[in-house]
């Protein structure tokens, strides 16, 4: 992992995945280098599938210290890591490697830290009251990773509604993992009101126009995290809002979850209010992206 690097030293980072052109990672990737003063440091953006990504990792020169992966390339990223922090793999991929003093990489997933911190701050989630259920709509990469944080957060229980519960493994095999009971649901024989009445957190990584015709029974639940920010508000953000105020998004996710990736990249501590405010200025000031 790395270790604190000189103030003017070259280092480099960047994001590997596919598409990745409209990321806004740098944004929080060199916001923090330039208030670290870490002016030798460069983030930027990089076009790689999962085929391409061992290939990719292994033909990084000794002035790179960490790479954010993105999709489709997570679980990949896992496997070619030399080790792996345990929630990683619980999640069963990780969206961080940092290359140690060694020359070996190290694999984290601080999506998890994104969907927590996502949904204290911004959702709303109070820390003290302890077990519960979760309500969690899809189930792909996001949804894995949105178990993990649950469990973190000391729910006990999770329920996953899905299209089809033939491809729920990946975020059930998760929930299992860390822990939680879990049981999965097919949304068209689903009366998502009951679910929604008993669950303390509702997080949807389902798209706007599957959740729209049942966004005021889901938002019922007091502490909503919606994956999706753009265009804002969602038709269940807009209701939740609405009725109780507090909602995490997607944004709020990306936010946090960055913070871990730059205190490993770096070794220092993350700036998180010029991070937190280069991401509002370029997105608008759209959303007030609270801290903890």
């Amino acid at each position: 992992m790395s270790t604190e690097a000189g103030r003017g030293t070259a280092r480099r980072a960047g994001l590997a995945g596919s598409p990745v052109r409209h990321s806004l990672s740098p944004v929080l990737h060199n916001a923090a280098y330039a208030a670290l003063g870490l002016s030798g440091w460069r983030y930027d953006t990089h076009e790689v599938d999962a085929d391409s990504l061992p290939g990719f990792v292994a033909g990084l020169g000794p002035e790179w210290t960490g790479l954010s992966v993105t999709m489709p390339g997570k679980r990949v990223a896992l496997d070619i890591a030399d080790v792996a922090t345990p929630r990683a793999r619980v999640v069963g991929a990780a969206n961080t490697l940092t290359r140690a003093a060694s020359g070996r990489w190290h694999a984290d997933c601080t999506d998890v830290d994104g969907v927590a911190d996502a949904l204290r701050a911004a959702g709303g989630l109070r820390a003290e009251e302890g077990g519960g259920t979760a309500l969690v709509l899809g189930a792909g990469g996001t949804a894995a990773a949105a178990v993990a944080a649950l469990a973190e957060l000391g729910l006990t229980e999770v329920r996953l509604v899905v299209r089809d519960p033939a491809r729920a493994g990946e975020a059930e095999s998760a929930a299992r993992r860390a822990g939680l009971a879990v049981r999965v649901h097919r949304w068209a024989d689903t009366e998502l009101g009951e679910l929604a009445t008993a669950a303390r957190v509702l997080v949807s990584t389902a798209p706007p126009e599957a959740v729209a015709r049942d966004a005021a029974a889901l938002a019922q639940v007091p502490c909503v995290l919606d994956v999706i920010y753009h265009p804002w508000p969602t038709p269940l953000a807009e209701t939740a809002l609405e009725r109780h105020g507090r909602v995490a998004t997607g944004l709020d996710m990306l936010l946090h979850q960055s913070f871990g990736q730059v205190e490993q990249f770096t070794g220092l501590s993350a700036p998180r209010e010029a991070m937190r405010d280069a991401l509002r200025e370029a997105t608008g000031h759209t959303l007030p992206l609270p801290l903890n």
